[in-house]
């Protein structure tokens, strides 16, 4: 992939739509949290699947996108916000409030999530703005540079985040599979998910947000006039690609009042850290030392209705096929204490802001990469 920087001057539409960027409202009402899987004994072999409330195996279907992506055969440059995140002096500010964000401020807010998130210190969704995922995935950042873990990011945090120079946006052309589809909406009833034949995305900037990590209405701003459902039409994304692998993870701890999930080395060393929704009042997450039992990608879900206090009248067993907008999403990484586990969401933006049936939930593209990096048998630390 060839790579080059744009002038420091921004094209009047990417600025148009980096201003408009702190008017992307994060949810503020919790959406009902996706029900708990049912998992298999923990008895298993560690080298089986595990099978969601002993039925068979996941069933195969064709994967949505993995992630962290490869580099995309689509990508050919790399669109550039001015290496130092700062716009042109005259650039227009963000909304008639006084005390709103410029756009050279908004700019900066979005190129540190890309770096964060190429750091393996996801934000959640990138968005632009600074809200309590990215105030983390700061301090879990500092912490790993020897800063203080403030969660703010201040001049010595913005250097070393700038250590790598990669530019903050991707040009990419949509693919055939980006808008091949089919999509449909997805209803929020459980029994009405399980009559049709595949969860997948609801329209292509949903699948274009989980592809490069980002909020959908974030993908659209960024390309105004832009048809996001028409294959060959070049798009800038967030550049989330090409990043280095990590090491296998020895251990997952999670912290419930922190609302992240870290990944360490056998020397506990943090090598990654995501936003994570776990438990509520009525489903606590249950603290303690645990083990993964098994890794399921793509999983069909098995509801059973007895299992939750909030499971709708007249609601029966029912049988959910797989996708991105399945339950759990595109990963479930089984616990050994029954019933629980760590899995996706068809929810990305209220993860770390919403609550769970006592799993650890992930967005979908961090519950993949944390898939490829435990197996059966890791040590998962639970805590306070």
């Amino acid at each position: 992939m060839h790579i080059h920087t744009r002038p420091l001057s921004l094209s009047i539409a990417l600025a148009t739509a980096i201003a408009a960027l702190p008017a992307l409202a994060r949810p503020t009402q919790a959406a009902k949290p996706a029900p708990a899987v049912q998992t298999a004994p923990a008895a298993q072999a560690a080298s089986a699947q595990p099978r969601i409330d002993n039925a068979p195996a996941p069933q195969a279907m064709a994967a949505p996108a993995q992630h962290p992506v490869q580099v995309p055969a689509g990508a050919q440059h790399a669109a550039q916000l001015p290496p130092n995140g700062v716009a042109d002096a005259g650039a227009a500010t963000a909304g008639t409030d006084a005390n709103a964000p410029s756009a050279a401020e908004t700019e900066r807010l979005l190129r540190a999530q890309v770096l964060l998130d190429r750091f393996h210190f996801s934000p959640g969704e990138i968005d632009g703005a600074y809200g309590s995922n990215m105030r983390q995935a700061l301090a879990g950042f500092q912490k790993t540079h020897d800063l203080p873990p403030s969660g703010k990011l201040d001049d010595a945090t913005w250097t070393a985040l700038n250590a790598d120079t990669t530019p903050t946006l991707l040009d990419y052309t949509l693919a055939d599979a980006d808008v091949a589809g089919p999509f449909r909406p997805i209803p929020d009833d459980m029994m009405e998910k399980a009559k049709l034949p595949a969860l997948g995305y609801a329209t292509p900037e949903e699948g274009l947000g989980e592809k490069f990590h980002a909020s959908p209405a974030l993908i659209k701003q960024l390309n105004p006039g832009k048809n996001l459902a028409r294959a060959g039409e070049q798009i800038r994304v967030p550049n989330v690609v090409g990043t280095p692998a990590l090491a296998p993870a020895a251990r997952v701890v999670v912290s419930k009042d922190a609302r992240i999930l870290m990944l360490q080395d056998a020397a506990g060393k943090l090598l990654a850290q995501y936003p994570a929704s776990t438990g509520s009042e009525h489903d606590p997450l249950p603290i303690g030392d645990w083990k993964i039992t098994g890794v399921a990608r793509n999983p069909v879900y098995h509801y059973n209705p007895k299992l939750f206090w909030d499971a709708q009248p007249g609601d029966k067993s029912a049988t959910v096929p797989a996708g991105p907008n399945n339950p759990v999403g595109v990963a479930w990484m089984d616990l050994s204490k029954p019933h629980y586990g760590i899995h996706g969401t068809p929810v990305p933006g209220l993860v770390g802001k919403s609550e769970s049936h006592g799993c650890i939930r992930l967005t979908n593209w961090s519950a993949a990469e944390v898939a490829g990096l435990v197996h059966a048998g890791t040590d998962v630390v639970l805590q306070e």
